[in-house]
């Protein structure tokens, strides 16, 4: 789960990350009613879940109250790589002397969290990554021993701080790592920490990332979640329990797990055809779980086969053919059905599809099932 930068940066300054006098105005007379209270020159800078902001005029300046009115009035207005802009962000403008970026990741292969700055702050840092690498610096975070003071001298003097800042970096740094610790992310990053002209440091950028999996233990951050970002069918799968990612491909995918779900998809794409979703019905879903998504995936309009990937488990068959038999009644699919199903109570889930008057094309193997699904979008097979 994403936060918008005005959330990120609340957080960070619950743990003692400085960050600059700001907040958030959802009307240009709000916008107004900000600046007369910061003071100008403010910066207006839209607040949406997407990378690109000031390249599409969605984070300008304001002299006065007057424009920050009329500033806000025009990004509001704006939508940003498709997502609408329904807040702004206004903070007090900063005389910027240096950018850096300073962040924290997870990082699976190591398994443990990174630690990573730059010089080069106020880009993406892929993009750095990608053309200069040697200007990231990293050190891997014990998380027994969590962030230590020589792990960020260490940071320091790899991108040529100069001294005096070291301190107040030091601090920067076990604030962010601390916010990232307490809010179960799996990213938390300041893009750029910059060095002003009164000589201290200050975040005037940041964005963080939530582990959806630690929510429960933070209903409070839950609620931040920005319903823009989804889709409707993927909000509704949140809602229901079901991991259910949207894509473009024309054979939609029922599958119990998500590591088979991510092997249906790519023997999918093996045999020439393209998944039209990810989708995790998790252990143990009842038929009614199975029956929303199912409706899901027959709402998607470039959905031209489906395909059932249930290896019963915890999950069993004859559960997840009832949830099927369900849907079919609620939503009477037009499109060819590739069932297999392999595991616990098999033959009970095959016996209530059989019975239950929908002709479904079966398949033993993966490798089969996915040659027939493949097959029936491009309408070589047919029930």
């Amino acid at each position: 789960m994403k936060l918008h930068e005005y959330q990120s940066k609340r957080l960070f300054a619950a743990h003692g990350v400085p960050i600059p006098r700001g907040d958030v105005a959802t009307t240009p007379e709000e916008a107004r009613r900000i600046a007369e209270e910061l003071g100008t020159p403010v910066v207006v800078k839209s607040q949406v879940l997407v990378g690109g902001r000031g390249k599409a005029g969605g984070i300008r300046l304001a002299h006065t109250p007057a424009e920050a009115e009329r500033v806000a009035g025009e990004v509001l207005g704006m939508e940003i790589k498709g997502l609408p802009v329904r807040k702004v962000l206004l903070d007090e403008a900063a005389d910027i002397r240096q950018e850096i970026y300073l962040g924290v990741v997870v990082d699976r292969a190591a398994c443990r969290p990174v630690m990573m700055a730059s010089s080069e702050g106020g880009v993406e840092i892929e993009e750095v990554a990608r053309i200069n690498p040697e200007a990231i610096k990293k050190v891997t975070i014990d998380p027994f021993l969590g962030l230590r003071g020589y792990q960020t001298v260490t940071l320091a003097k790899g991108i040529g701080l100069a001294g005096e800042y070291r301190r107040a970096f030091d601090r920067i740094a076990r604030g962010l790592y601390q916010a990232f610790l307490a809010c179960d992310a799996s990213l938390a990053e300041i893009n750029p920490l910059v060095v002003t002209g009164e000589g201290s440091l200050l975040a005037v950028d940041g964005k963080m990332v939530l582990d959806d999996n630690g929510l429960f233990r933070h209903p409070d951050l839950a609620q931040m979640r920005d319903v823009d970002e989804e889709t409707p069918a993927e909000r509704e799968a949140r809602e229901a329990g079901l991991s259910y990612v949207q894509l473009d491909g024309e054979i939609g995918c029922m599958v119990n797990g998500a590591g088979l779900a991510m092997a249906t998809m790519d023997i999918i794409k093996h045999f020439g055809g393209a998944p039209a979703n990810f989708l995790d019905i998790g252990g143990g879903a009842k038929a009614e779980r199975v029956a929303t998504a199912l409706r899901l995936i027959l709402a998607d309009p470039n959905v031209k086969a489906v395909l059932f990937n249930i290896f019963g488990g915890i999950t069993r068959c004859d559960e997840v053919a009832k949830g099927i038999v369900t849907a079919f009644e609620e939503v009477e699919p037009t499109v060819p059905m590739v069932a297999r199903l392999v595991g616990t109570n098999e033959a009970e889930g095959r016996a209530i599809l059989e019975d239950s008057g929908y002709r479904l094309i079966t398949a033993t193997t993966l490798a089969e099932a996915a040659q027939k699904a493949v097959a029936a979008a491009g309408g070589e097979l047919t029930v």
